[in-house]
């Protein structure tokens, strides 16, 4: 007897939900880690250009993300 094939995939909708918050969360982290880590270094930059710095990384984040995410979701749609 064959198994029943399911379709496991991700709309696109779904991956870009669920990349921004993952990405949320990693801001968060991020901005907190600098908070702490920055003047380890002897680095001191007003909040707004730890906001500036984390908002850029942020977009970068989301492009990489959502591009990996939909690559394997193709990669796992073509296997089943």
């Amino acid at each position: 007897m064959k198994p029943p094939t399911y379709k496991i995939t991700q709309s696109r909708l779904q991956s870009m939900v669920e990349v921004c918050t993952n990405t949320a969360i990693g801001y968060s982290v991020a901005l907190m880690s600098q908070l702490v880590i920055f003047p380890l270094y002897d680095i001191h930059v007003p909040m707004t250009t730890n906001l500036g710095i984390g908002a850029w990384f942020t977009v970068v984040s989301i492009v990489r993300s959502y591009i990996v995410r939909r690559y394997f979701n193709k990669l796992l749609y073509r296997r089943h």
